[in-house]
């Protein structure tokens, strides 16, 4: 009994927040290149097109969302000169009929994309970045009306493009896709195509980060707050065959361990880590109440996506006609910015993105050994599927606890731990040569 309290003690001594101060200097480095002034500047070009309406003009060399989706493509233009020929920047369109609801008539849809090869060809994963280009006003069919759009989304564009800039000299396995979407505020068309022609095509997605509305935290908010909030939201049972899986989950007890929450317990862990002065406020749910969002399509198809987002959204500065009322401005304009918050989440982006793209893929085969009545927990698992491994984290919590508390560190393929599955919650991670972690990976059981 002894021995075993004192095990118990030394795993709680490795626990998360005990290796919290363990960076990678790479990472750092990025994080820290992260530039306000390039961010502000990339929002100032977006608002100056007037509108960014999905159905304004796609001609107008100065105006509208084609001019706008022109820039952004040009911007990843100069940046791909820094990745040796490995960024292919192209627009990805077609061309919408009226369909009765938010599309009115013939409209060229286009996605403005930088796909960053990843240096290992058997590495096959993709990390996906968003945010939507359009803009709107009160009306949503309204495509004419001065719609700057700073905040919503100009600032999850201008997140994406900042991204760009900075990882375009990395040089990781794994592949990054930057993307600035359109016909968010139609009904998600952009993103459904995107996540339509990653099934189609098989991608490995490993990651989808959609940044919708990150640069103003200041609406309600109380003075002295505290530190600053973004919100994750990520759903917890799979959009995806939900009622194939329902009763393996509901057995096992892991409503609350989906592939998206994962993602979302890692953007935790990996932006504090990494950023300093943010409180990454992981909300479960898929969205807001009666609200949509562009990583909503690829959760829809399988893949894993959560959206970033104010904590404090202020409604005077979205979708709303630009005026003023009783001596306030309703409108989302560029003055009503916070491009120090803008600044942070952009380099949580960045952090979370380096860090994944960095690691192994995950241990695959992963199980539980639940043959006997033990109160100790037995787990198993493979080599991933490409990379050399340094070795693997076993991560644990209480079954009421809502982020990984603890992890242990292991060479083997194997290892039991003095805690009984009763009681706790599981999940193993590759770790890369770099010291860098893999997504976790939930057991599933072996009898």
């Amino acid at each position: 009994m002894k021995k075993t309290i004192i095990f118990l003690s030394l795993l709680v001594a490795v626990g998360i927040n005990a290796q919290k101060k363990e960076k990678d200097s790479e990472i750092l480095g990025y994080v820290n290149s992260v530039s306000k002034d390039s961010l502000k500047a990339n929002i100032q070009k977006l608002v100056s097109f007037g509108t960014r309406h999905t159905m304004s003009s796609t001609t107008d060399k100065d105006k509208g969302i084609g001019a706008a989706r022109s820039w952004v493509l040009s911007k990843f233009r100069t940046y791909a000169e820094n990745t040796g020929g490995r960024m292919e920047v192209y627009l990805q369109n077609e061309d919408l009929q009226p369909d009765g609801k938010r599309i009115s008539k013939v409209t060229n849809l286009g996605n403005a994309v930088a796909f960053l090869k990843g240096t290992d060809p058997n590495d096959k994963r993709i990390i996906i970045i968003s945010g939507h280009l359009d803009s709107r006003v009160s009306d949503v069919m309204n495509s004419t009306d001065y719609a700057p759009g700073a905040n919503d989304d100009g600032s999850g564009v201008a997140a994406v493009i900042e991204s760009a800039r900075v990882l375009s000299k990395s040089k990781f396995p794994t592949s990054i896709l930057f993307v600035a979407v359109s016909g968010e505020e139609q009904g998600l068309l952009g993103a459904t195509m995107l996540a339509d022609k990653a099934k189609e095509d098989h991608w490995d997605i490993q990651a989808v980060l959609n940044n919708d509305m990150i640069g103003n935290n200041s609406f309600d908010a109380n003075k002295n707050d505290g530190t600053p909030k973004l919100r994750v939201f990520s759903e917890g049972l799979s959009a995806f065959e939900t009622e194939k899986n329902a009763a393996k989950i509901r057995s096992l007890g892991l409503e609350n361990d989906g592939d998206a929450r994962q993602l979302a317990r890692y953007v935790k862990e990996i932006g504090e880590k990494y950023v300093k002065n943010i409180d990454i406020k992981l909300i479960y749910r898929n969205d807001r109440f009666l609200r949509g969002g562009d990583h909503t399509p690829f959760v829809n198809n399988g893949f894993t996506a959560v959206r970033l987002t104010d904590y404090y959204e202020n409604y005077d500065h979205q979708h709303q006609d630009i005026r003023t009322e009783n001596n306030k401005k309703y409108g989302d304009l560029i003055e009503f910015m916070d491009f120090d918050y803008l600044k942070t989440n952009t380099a949580v982006n960045v952090a979370v993105m380096a860090n994944l793209a960095k690691s192994t893929p995950p241990p695959v085969n992963v199980l539980m050994d639940v043959k006997e009545l033990s109160n100790s927990t037995k787990l198993m698992w493979e080599k991933p599927s490409s990379g050399k491994v340094k070795g693997y984290n076993i991560l644990y919590r209480e079954t009421d606890s809502s982020v990984w508390t603890n992890k242990i560190f292991t060479t083997e393929n194997s290892y039991t731990v003095p805690l009984s599955k009763d009681n706790f919650i599981f999940a193993v991670q590759s770790v890369s040569q770099s010291g860098n972690e893999s997504l976790p990976v939930v057991p599933k059981v072996s009898r």
